[in-house]
């Protein structure tokens, strides 16, 4: 039986991840790059695809939002109402579809590497669960017995509003929307705009890691009473600080304040909040996933 191949996007605000492949062991090509104007970025994603020298059986694309992921509407794929401001409107999924005259699978990025964990990762045989994206911006995706999560348009948890207790952190917030929102206070451009360097240079114990944990704490708390999810994954440049999870678990607990006597919340909370099981793959293999899904 021949084997088939599948076209993936991790479309992320810092970096695009092109890659052909059918899973975690049978990556063919792969390539990573800036995510810069909508021209340059699809234009070299086009470029990717049109080298790759095996048929493909379709596109998927897991996207930076708020993206259009309706098939029926007249803007599917494209990127709307974004703080990456010179993306707004872009055409980016049709164009792709378009250009290389394949079926194209559109999620977000968060949806996308949720459904690659599910997979392949930190879900497998979970049916609800959450994957967070904290980077360049905040999301938050995952699946609900079993089906992504869908509705309106698809969830924007980055923009939760939190407790912001202005005598401890002065700093207004990052997002050119909301201000102090999640992603606003707690993505990598906001711990650079708060501390002056970027987030990677700051030493493990350095203040900037505990209010970044605080902050993380209370959204995974409002997460845990609005969705109940089974395991929560925690991705995105900023979770490569390791030291983030326990201190993250630790203020989760504080904050459930004996709410929910679980014996996941008690006894496992190493085991409830994790790191992606596929590491920096999960965006790609989860875009990939997406048009295997779809096919």
């Amino acid at each position: 039986m021949t084997k088939k191949w599948y076209g993936g996007i991790e479309a992320g605000g810092t970096k695009f991840v092109c890659a052909v492949g059918s899973g975690p062991d049978d990556i063919l090509y792969e390539e990573r790059f800036p995510t810069t104007t909508p021209e340059e970025t699809i234009g070299r994603t086009l470029e990717f695809f049109r080298n790759v020298d095996v048929p493909l059986e379709g596109i998927g694309i897991a996207s930076f939002g708020p993206i259009d992921v309706n098939p029926a509407s007249d803007t599917f794929g494209y990127i709307l109402k974004t703080p990456k401001l010179q993306w707004i409107d872009a055409d980016f999924g049709q164009a792709i579809q378009r250009e290389l005259g394949l079926p194209v699978a559109i999620d977000t990025d968060v949806n996308g590497a949720a459904l690659g964990e599910w997979k392949w990762g930190a879900a497998q045989g979970l049916d609800t669960f959450l994957y967070f994206t904290i980077g360049t911006g905040i999301g938050g995706g995952g699946m609900v017995r079993g089906n992504l999560m869908h509705g309106l348009l698809h969830p924007e948890m980055g923009h939760m509003r939190l407790p912001h207790d202005r005598q401890r952190d002065p700093f207004e917030g990052a997002c050119p929307f909301h201000g102090d929102c999640f992603e606003g206070l707690a993505s990598g451009p906001a711990m650079e705009a708060r501390w002056g360097v970027p987030a990677e240079t700051l030493p493990t114990n350095h203040p900037a890691w505990e209010l970044e944990a605080d902050y993380i704490a209370l959204a995974m708390v409002n997460a845990i009473c609005t969705i109940s999810p089974q395991r929560i994954i925690l991705g995105g440049g900023v979770m490569s600080n390791l030291a983030l999870f326990p201190l993250i678990q630790q203020k989760v607990k504080h904050y459930l304040n004996g709410y929910l006597q679980l014996p996941t919340i008690i006894d496992d909370m190493d085991g409830y909040i994790v790191p992606p099981g596929l590491g920096n793959q999960s965006g790609v293999l989860g875009a990939i996933a997406l048009t295997q899904v779809a096919a």
